[in-house]
């Protein structure tokens, strides 16, 4: 088998949570997350100590048009393109990583992700509904990423999102045990479902809004073409791309909450 036709086949192995994570996201774009109480980026940072100043490389999303650029359930065999784009735009992205044949495949992606500057975070160790597992597997889906990317970057995580952003009250629970929040999202494209690198940059600049969340895929292909465009699109309408913590400053984010725009 070709490179080509393994990597078509990762796809393939991966498209039906894509589909779905996709799906829940958009519906949660639809509901404004009623399902879940969610705390904005505005309202974190209104929350923090009057006065105290943005901590992070003197970006100050109070005054700022901040963006946050996110990708999840990598790395994969695209992310070394996707940080050299990053690298060139002088653009920092929060990577929700998967554990199980990605950060075990690709440590030196993980590692490079954090030399660059980028917030690394966990999207679980493979994948499964958190919703659906008992308390004991849902640590473990967790707990495992997170030493992985520790051992690797000498960083342990405090952000997490949720595979298709399903959560609830007792994963709440968990999360504040172990230290971490959880982050949703507020911009979706679509990507597991197309190739086409314009559709995807279209989709986002339609939904980008000021604290934005942006959720892309580094695993699909036309995903990582688009992201240039994507950059350059929303440089020029004035934003300021900043990592989740950046987008939060001066607040933090505090485990056990769920931070949405």
């Amino acid at each position: 088998m070709s490179a080509t036709d393994k990597m078509r086949e990762r796809r393939r192995g991966f498209r039906p949570a894509a589909l779905v994570s996709a799906a829940v996201g958009m519906a949660l774009a639809l509901t404004g997350c009623a399902q879940v109480d969610t705390t904005s980026p505005s309202s974190a940072r209104k929350e923090a100590a009057q006065g105290a100043p943005a901590s992070f490389g003197g970006v100050d999303c109070r005054k700022a048009k901040c963006i946050a650029l996110t990708f999840d359930a990598g790395p994969s065999e695209n992310s070394p393109r996707l940080l050299d784009i990053l690298k060139e735009k002088k653009v920092h992205a929060t990577f929700f990583l998967l554990g199980k044949r990605h950060i075990e495949k690709y440590p030196q992606l993980v590692k490079r992700m954090s030399d660059e500057g980028h917030e690394v975070a966990s999207h679980t160790w493979d994948h499964k509904i958190l919703t659906d597992i008992s308390d004991d597997q849902v640590r473990d889906e967790l707990r495992r990423p997170n030493d992985a990317i520790e051992r690797i970057t000498g960083h342990k995580p405090t952000l997490m999102r949720p595979p298709q952003g399903r959560t609830d009250a007792n994963i709440h629970k968990i999360c504040k045990e172990l230290g971490l929040a959880e982050v949703l999202w507020s911009v979706t494209a679509k990507d597991y479902a197309t190739t086409d690198s314009a559709l995807i940059t279209k989709r986002v600049l339609d939904q980008a809004d000021r604290d934005g969340i942006i959720l892309l895929h580094d695993i699909y292909s036309g995903t990582v073409p688009a992201v240039p465009g994507i950059i350059d699109a929303l440089k020029k309408r004035g934003y300021t791309f900043v990592t989740v913590p950046q987008l939060l400053a001066p607040g933090r984010a505090e485990p056990g909450k769920v931070y949405r725009p």
